[in-house]
């Protein structure tokens, strides 16, 4: 603004000039009328030489402009005309009106007017590109080229009227797709893979065969890898690594990872199946991300039990393989390295406060009791909580309640007690979102895990103590278990022991699945503890109401191929979660059926799926494609805005595609 005031000073303006001098001339003109008129006569020459000036000085600048506008418009033309990019103008009814060369070469056709883009160029949809005001460019391909479409609305004016006409351009990007493509292909990726049972296969091997195993495992995974021209490196006896391209991987994964499948059929002497356990990590930042992603995939795979496949990509999780039953371990070292930890865990803390899962069983609350003797024993406040009670669960709290030393919480009393110095012991589930106070995990400095279920995509990181066992029959084996190496004599309540062995119980389905020698010995001390058995068969008495829904869901059962028994819990009936699970059990004591599911309908509109199978198909693999987790032979799982029919079809489905992986293998 001063700059133009400035020049306004120093560039001389005329009319002020002439104005002074009109003036002079008339002062003048008063005291000497001859000389007055000839300055009157020589103003006028002034004034009309300033207009021609000025006139002729406008005309001059309007002719340049206009030359100049018709300069723009014929460098524009030439520049429309020969755009080195297809150019198209379209209606907005997708008639051609104009094209330039390079859009009659792409499409290799002449004479375009008046035909219709989307026809000529298939996967080009005009009301998608006009209704898509977030994202302006469209991909397309003709001919095996890929172009970028970037399009612009343009308003003409004519004499008549004004319109709108779409201007297309179409810019070549094949080159930079091809570059993407390749890139893809061969990122790094990091695989570890680890023998589950390397001890136990060679231990169970005669002296002579052991060189043969070991040496048909490094030949399998060697030549496995050198097909997918990897780097392969055997850093341990049963751990390697191997690094690969991306695309490589893509086709491990169309075939499911047929190494476990091969590495499982390998008989050279061994008495006991070889499997393998591998993790993956793709789409990591840098190679330190990439191995951080494969380390936790092998976590993974080895909480789920072994013998799968887990790719890690970022957020994203996929799993292969898993379908045979977890390997029980039968060295108690880390048994006893876990009650020893938790010990000194709990001796440093000022209270211990125990949850399990949402709607909790016999198992759940069993080792929470058994945690709670732990705690207590050491002279610690101790404190379980439990929102509700539910039939399942019942009996066994009914007779808790006798006692008064038991102490229960409910989630909000746990939220206002929890503190630094608290110990959180979870047990019975690793989901965050399944425990009884999902907030408490985010406020707690200290927390330790015990679970048995394969560990599933959603888990608790922050825990310092982790105790995830999936070859374990329950969560109370696992206590019962470290209750006998925190002390040297048994210190446990009749009731404890009670509730621990019916949470084992309640869990093989009286002992007749994913039962092992450990789970024998773990009911054998319990037993020596003070379990009765007959009190542990009344803590699982049902009323006759829920005897007779057990009953009209089995009745109302039908049979859906591949010896599946699929049945439906009537709406309106009590303990629903109860009546399924119970159900689904019953459902396998029918000759030819060898899995189970039973849906119910709680009573805020919740869907639940109990899974139950013989051990021929894996329910945990089904229920997981609809968010929910178990084992091989119990799973189950809650689907919220569903109806029953809904439900049962998205059920369904996981089943079909659990066959159809199954078939592709």
């Amino acid at each position: 603004m001063k700059n133009k005031r400035l020049s306004k000073l120093l560039i001389p303006d005329t009319k002020i000039h002439l104005g002074i001098m009109t003036l002079l001339v008339m002062i003048i003109a008063y005291y000497n009328l001859i000389i007055g008129s000839i300055g009157i006569f020589v103003m006028v020459y002034f004034v009309y030489y300033n207009w021609k000036a000025q006139h002729d000085r406008k005309e001059m600048w309007t002719k340049y402009i206009e030359n100049l506008s018709s300069d723009i418009d014929s460098v524009t033309r030439h520049a429309v005309l020969e755009l080195p990019i297809s150019l198209s103008v379209i209606e907005f009814d997708g008639s051609i009106s104009w094209y330039n060369s390079k859009f009659s070469e792409m499409l290799d056709t002449k004479d375009l007017l008046e035909m219709n883009i989307e026809d000529l160029i298939p996967g080009l949809q005009l009301d998608g590109i006009l209704q898509d005001k977030e994202n302006m460019v469209v991909e397309v391909t003709i001919d095996n080229t890929h172009y970028k479409v970037v399009h612009n609305i343009v308003k003409t004016h004519t004499e008549m009227d004004e319109r709108y006409i779409i201007m297309l351009y179409f810019i070549d990007i094949t080159n930079f797709n091809n570059l993407k493509v390749k890139y893809n292909e061969e990122k790094p990726v990091i695989m570890f893979v680890q023998v589950d049972n390397y001890d136990d296969v060679l231990k169970n091997t005669e002296e002579a065969n052991k060189p043969l195993v070991i040496a048909e495992i490094d030949r399998c995974i060697g030549l496995w890898s050198a097909n997918m021209n990897a780097l392969i490196q055997k850093y341990q006896k049963d751990k390697y690594i191997i690094f690969l391209e991306n695309q490589n991987l893509e086709i491990l994964e169309t075939k499911k990872f047929t190494i476990l499948d091969e590495i499982r059929e390998i008989q050279v002497g061994n008495q006991i199946p070889i499997t393998l356990s591998i993790g993956v990590g793709v789409n990591g930042k840098n190679p330190a991300q990439l191995d951080a992603y494969a380390r936790a995939a092998m976590d993974l795979a080895l909480g789920r039990g072994g013998d799968q496949a887990v790719v890690k990509k970022i957020r994203d999780l996929n799993f292969y393989g898993g379908k045979t039953k977890a390997v029980e371990k039968r060295n108690k070292v880390r048994a006893r390295v876990i009650a020893h930890a938790l010990r000194q865990l709990i001796d440093q803390s000022k209270d211990v406060v125990i949850m399990g899962h949402k709607f909790p069983d016999m198992d759940s609350l069993g080792a929470a009791l058994g945690v709670y003797r732990a705690a207590k024993n050491r002279g610690k406040d101790a404190y379980i909580v439990l929102n509700s009670v539910n039939e399942s669960i019942r009996n066994l709290y009914d007779r808790i309640k006798e006692y008064e030393e038991y102490k229960f919480i409910t989630s909000e009393e746990f939220l206002n007690r929890v503190s630094k110095d608290t110990l959180v012991v979870v047990v019975d589930t690793h989901r965050p979102g399944f425990t009884q106070c999902p907030q408490a995990l985010d406020k707690a400095d200290r927390i330790v895990l015990i679970d048995h279920h394969r560990r599933g995509a959603e888990f608790i990181e922050n825990a310092v103590l982790t105790y995830l066992e999936p070859y374990a029959s329950s969560a109370c084996e696992l206590v019962s278990e470290i209750l006998q190496y925190m002390y040297d004599k048994i210190n446990i309540e009749k009731i404890e022991a009670e509730a621990l062995l019916a949470g084992i119980t309640v869990d093989t389905k009286n002992f007749s699945f994913k039962t092992g020698v450990r789970t024998f010995e773990a009911a054998s001390w319990l037993r020596r503890a003070g379990a009765d058995t007959t009190n542990v068969r009344q803590l699982f008495q049902d009323d006759l109401h829920t005897f007779v829904a057990i009953a009209d869901v089995v009745k109302n059962a039908q049979e859906i191929g591949n010896n599946i028994a699929l049945s439906v819990c009537s709406k309106g009936i009590e303990n629903t979660s109860l009546v399924a699970a119970q159900a689904a059990d019953e459902l396998l004591n029918i000759r030819g059926i060898t899995a189970s599911f039973v849906l119910g309908i709680r009573d805020n509109d919740e869907i639940i799926i109990s899974g139950r199978s013989l051990g021929d198909i894996n329910v945990q693999v089904i229920l997981e494609k609809l968010g929910g987790g178990g084992h091989l032979t119990v799973a189950g799982t809650q689907l919220k805005n569903h109806t029953i029919e809904e439900a049962t079809s998205v059920l369904e489905k996981a089943i079909d595609e659990y066959f159809e992986e199954g078939e592709e293998l």
